[in-house]
């Protein structure tokens, strides 16, 4: 990916010679959901007396609520149907009020008019994603929306990239996939794409996320 300066002095994307399409995760990266997810996660677990704790859940990012349960210590004893089902619940209430990441939508404005296919490879399930993707207004921008349902191994498997690839019929080195959860980015290097990521609502590449990952680190150390 490169960038060019606007009218306004921001930056907006451009796609890079040689990407033949794109690939975007759904929450965090094309939709600003974070906050909502673990608002949702955190109302479905209270009942049960289990504190979420915020920087086990940003570690964890961008799994589905299954996959974030399964690695919740102590989350083999809950019952995870049924708070699964108070999450989902409570996110669809609020699907209306979700907001675009604005420099996704651009890259995805401008992959559209080079005429690059595009997918959704999102490791939520699709009874969340299609109603989110409607709720912007985007989703006859993509050919395919791969969930979570779609693959039997999530993020950081490269399966839901391979799989959007595929449907694209695009070889997944030619390929851009964006993603902001450490988890996404390995599963996107793992299928062979071209990445990047977004930190704080702009574009970056993978390496200058994980430079922000360590900042972070360090400084809550």
């Amino acid at each position: 990916m490169s960038q060019a300066g606007s009218t306004a002095g921001t930056w907006v994307p451009t796609i890079d010679e040689g990407v033949e399409a794109l690939i975007l995760d759904f929450d965090g990266t094309l939709a600003d959901t974070r906050r909502g997810h673990e608002e949702s996660l955190r109302a479905a677990l209270d009942p049960y007396g289990v504190d979420l704790d915020p920087s086990w859940y940003a570690r964890h990012i961008g799994l589905s609520i299954h996959d974030l349960l399964a690695k919740l210590p102590g989350g083999q004893a809950l019952p995870r149907d049924e708070i699964v089902q108070r999450s989902r619940a409570h996110l669809l209430a609020a699907v209306h009020t979700i907001t675009p990441v604005p420099c996704v939508v651009e890259l995805l404005r401008q992959a559209r008019r080079a005429g690059l296919p595009c997918a959704v490879a999102s490791g939520a399930s699709r009874l969340l994603v299609n109603p989110g993707l409607h709720a912007l207004g985007l989703r006859d921008a993509f050919v395919a929306v791969v969930t979570r349902e779609d693959v039997t191994h999530g993020k950081p498997n490269p399966e839901l990239f391979l799989t959007a690839a595929r449907h694209l019929g695009v070889s997944p080195g030619r390929c851009l996939a964006v993603d902001d959860a450490p988890d996404g980015i390995a599963s996107a290097r793992a299928a062979g794409t071209r990445v990047i990521t977004v930190i704080d609502g702009h574009l970056a590449t993978a390496h200058e996320e994980a430079m922000t990952a360590r900042r972070r680190r360090l400084r809550g150390a």
